[in-house]
């Protein structure tokens, strides 16, 4: 069982993650002004010392601990890793991405250091927007300074805190959606006081207002995690600051609470081989594993290892069925007077349109390439290979794309959720874009190269790019040819999957439909066919059932039916369904 402690963005986030699990958790939080929607986890609230923590943790049988908790929360965190240590936890910080420390900010290492900076810098004028809870810690600043403005909550227990402190109630400002530059516009102070609240805490619209208005920007940096005065050398912890990150840190230190498990992609894998060839170039390093900046902005490590004269990394698919799963991706890099990515043996090269680069360029995405440019600063020039790749990419959907000679380097997010469904879906998409952009007239979709190789008979002047297969996913792909405005489509199906597409089953999966004896007793008799289907187990054992002067009949009946709840997902473009027999043969 796992205890999130969160009432932040990233606790909200940790949920977001966890509920994707579809196992139960725990979230604790100080108070309930934040309203998160749990269907697995079950919310715990009120604040907790040590004993109280011990107690939740042992009665509630939690195995893993989340710190996603403000990082200025200095006592939670103290607080939960020594119940860590006491009960031999494993702890995920589930921390926040900061922007990094430049010199125009003056940065604090606590509140007695702010207060000796601002005296320091003669600044009259304060617009402190540290919280609440600060008012004491900066009291000999304010007492001394009339000019000096807090943020608040416009909450009754932030307004009482404030009283309380003696704080007088006209120089509190109340908290508003991206209204710091109105405060400096208004008050007119020399400087602000800020955390370093990382950019969830909004760290950079305040510095941005600031810098803007030409206003001094005092920042009291984010306190040390593990803090410095505990010794917790038992204690496992691991860092993450995004969703994907924390996914896998739960698999690997709970790995039954998932189901499947997640993976990376070909572009995450190919950046961290560049990553690390790249630190080996530059500065001698060769670590075992290195960060990996993924396009949402979070920090993942990756294993990686080293050759004579490349770093590499092994692809990893976790539970999502992939045929590149365990390949190697290699990246060799060199000194050069611009950033080049060149691909090697075994990465396929373009040779149609229709991609985000030219026929001829090396088939890595703009996702993967925009991921090594945001990883590696330097100029150089990075040679991915795969060494498996040409074999590997007889297997994949490549040569219909028109990618010759090796696979792709791939990925959107850098991390492949085990759900193959998605996956095959996007791949369909990037089929329709490529077969609308080869400029062929009609594009022809099908189940499978059994289905295809019949269709083609068909339509032997379409190129090979007009053929796509939807697998299972007939409504999708029609849904997704609409949006790319296909003008004409061609569904070839086979019985199988037609009896099911008859009876409205737009995805005729297996695990999703089974085929209805009713309904097709129903079209059978539609069509003035009798016969007895009471043994049927397979659709197409119909075909020899049913009397072959009527198979034109029923294939009429099922295809009309077909249309039915085809047509509406083409509203703009012309469809044309085939059905096939097991022999070829097409109808109408």
């Amino acid at each position: 069982m796992i205890l999130v402690f969160g009432g932040t963005t990233e606790g909200r986030r940790a949920v977001e993650a966890l509920e994707e699990a579809g196992s139960p958790y725990y979230y604790s939080t100080h108070g309930d002004n934040q309203h998160v929607e749990l269907v697995n986890g079950t919310h715990l609230i009120g604040g907790m010392d040590v004993e109280q923590m011990m107690a939740c943790c042992r009665e509630r049988g939690i195995r893993l601990i989340v710190d996603a908790a403000h990082p200025f929360a200095e006592d939670l965190h103290h607080h939960l890793l020594l119940v860590a240590e006491q009960l031999h936890l494993p702890v995920i910080r589930y921390d926040r991405i900061y922007p990094p420390h430049t010199d125009d900010l003056i940065w604090c290492k606590d509140y007695n250091d702010a207060l000796r900076m601002l005296e320091g810098h003669q600044v009259s004028r304060l617009l402190a927007l540290t919280g609440v809870k600060t008012i004491r810690k900066l009291r000999p600043y304010w007492e001394k300074h009339e000019n000096c403005w807090f943020r608040i909550l416009s909450r009754p227990a932030s307004q009482t805190i404030a009283r309380q402190e003696g704080f007088p109630v006209e120089r509190l400002v109340y908290y508003e959606s991206d209204d710091t530059h109105v405060l400096i516009n208004d008050l007119h102070p020399q400087a602000i006081l800020t955390k370093e609240s990382g950019l969830s805490g909004g760290f950079s619209e305040k510095v941005d207002a600031a810098r803007k208005a030409g206003v001094k920007v005092f920042v009291i940096e984010r306190p040390a995690y593990p803090p410095q005065s505990l010794d917790l050398h038992p204690v496992q912890i691991e860092y993450v600051n995004g969703p994907h990150g924390l996914r896998r840190a739960v698999e690997h230190l709970l790995p039954e609470f998932y189901p499947l498990h997640s993976g990376l992609t070909t572009g995450t894998c190919a950046t961290a081989a560049a990553v690390a060839a790249t630190c080996r170039l530059f500065e001698g390093g060769t670590p075992a594993e290195v960060p990996v900046i993924l396009p949402d902005g979070e920090t993942i490590h990756v294993p990686v290892t080293y050759g004579d004269d490349y770093a590499s990394c092994v692809k990893e698919a976790g539970d999502d069925p992939d045929i590149t799963d365990g390949v190697e991706i290699r990246a060799s890099v060199c000194q050069s007077d611009q950033f080049e990515i060149v691909g090697g043996e075994g990465v396929g090269t373009i040779t149609v349109p229709g991609f985000d680069y030219p026929p001829g360029s090396p088939a890595i995405n703009k996702a993967p390439r925009e991921m090594m440019r945001q990883n590696i600063r330097e100029n150089v020039r990075i040679v991915i290979s795969v060494p498996k790749g040409a074999d590997i990419a007889r297997k994949t959907f490549n040569p219909r794309l028109g990618i010759e000679g090796g696979i792709s380097i791939i990925g959107v997010s850098g991390i492949v959720k085990p759900f193959s469904e998605e996956a095959f879906i996007d791949s369909i998409r990037k089929c329709l874009m490529i077969a609308k952009a080869s400029g062929a007239q009609r594009v022809v979709i099908n189940s499978g190269a059994k289905s295809e190789r019949f269709v083609k008979t068909r339509y032997p002047d379409l190129p090979n790019q007009a053929f796509v297969e939807y697998g299972n996913y007939i409504g999708e792909t029609l849904k997704m040819a609409d949006e790319l405005g296909i003008q004409a489509v061609t569904l070839g199906v086979m019985l199988g999957k037609a009896v099911k597409l008859a009876a409205g089953h737009l995805d005729t999966h297996s695990r999703k439909t089974t085929m209805d004896l009713d309904f097709i007793r129903q079209m059978l008799e539609e069509s003035g066919i009798t016969i007895d289907i009471g043994k049927l187990t397979l659709a197409r054992e119909l075909w020899e059932r049913i009397p072959s002067h009527q198979l034109d009949a029923f294939a009429r009946t099922v295809i009309c039916h077909c249309e039915e709840h085809c047509r509406p997902l083409l509203p703009n473009g012309e469809l044309t369904i085939l059905l096939i027999d097991d022999n070829g043969k097409i109808y109408p």
